[in-house]
């Protein structure tokens, strides 16, 4: 009998440093008991301090991943996190979308250091080719503000935003508050047309590098196991905030999740 709970793909960048990512990732999956298999878009030499370097993968190698994987294992959920360009984001919405019963969009545009993740000219067609596709997407406020234009200031600027997202064609969108400020940590879902305010005190942690990347792969990771859309995103909320409570400090800038946590829900 096998301890898997499903199979869940994830396209992403490279994480050198182990914190976001492709390796993120990878690691939450494994945490939740979930078969994790991967295509990269690119890799990156960074580390706690920033990122120093990008490579692109070739879009018909990125192709050529998505295609091996989608072919054999038949993930039930999927996940996109880094795509860097207009061409990785055209192969995946071409290759990827209708492959898997689940689409989460993670629409990575900069780096918890600040670096930029995605071209300029990518944003568009992320917003006009991906989003439309997606049956989540998890972006974060400054991401929200540019898919949309609007300023993002509070739960209420959440909630619009969220529906400007929904009208783009998404199925479902969840913002993260974690850029705002105050003691409480707010995030807003948009699903089946009701908007649900998640609402706990904000963890006192700088350990913040890959939450993003987390969160999206937690909440892939439990739709893969089996849940509807709305436990999915509990679940993954609550192995984040975990995972951030047991954080991790290797290097001299923004500490990384504890990703081997256990939570209830995923033990063998």
């Amino acid at each position: 009998m096998s301890i898997y709970r499903g199979v869940a793909l994830t396209v992403a960048g490279s994480d050198s440093g182990g914190g976001a990512g492709i390796q993120a990732d990878l690691k939450t999956f494994a945490a939740l008991k979930v078969f994790g298999t991967s295509a990269l878009t690119a890799l990156t030499a960074q580390n706690s301090l920033g990122v120093f370097a990008i490579h692109g993968v070739p879009r018909g190698m990125i192709r050529a991943q998505m295609e091996a994987v989608c072919g054999d294992f038949r993930p039930q959920a999927a996940k996109t996190g880094m795509l860097g360009t207009r061409e990785a984001i055209l192969e995946v919405a071409e290759h990827l979308a209708g492959r898997c019963p689940f689409l989460v969009v993670d629409p990575v545009m900069v780096a918890t250091s600040g670096d930029c993740l995605l071209e300029p000219d990518a944003e568009r067609t992320l917003a006009e080719v991906l989003v439309p596709r997606a049956d989540l997407v998890t972006p974060n406020v400054p991401e929200a503000e540019k898919l949309t234009g609007l300023a993002v200031r509070n739960v209420e600027e959440m909630i619009e935003a969220a529906k400007r997202i929904s009208g783009m064609g998404a199925r479902g969108v969840l913002v993260k508050g974690g850029h705002l400020e105050g003691p409480l940590m707010r995030d807003v879902l948009l699903w089946n047309g009701r908007a649900r305010i998640f609402e706990e005190p904000r963890i006192p942690t700088q350990n913040t590098h890959g939450t993003g990347c987390t969160l999206s792969a937690a909440i892939t990771a439990e739709l893969a196991s089996g849940c509807g859309m709305e436990e999915a995103v509990e679940r993954g909320r609550a192995y984040l905030r975990t995972a951030l409570a047991l954080s991790f400090r290797g290097g001299r800038g923004r500490g990384c999740l504890g990703h081997a946590v256990t939570v209830p829900w995923a033990r063998p």
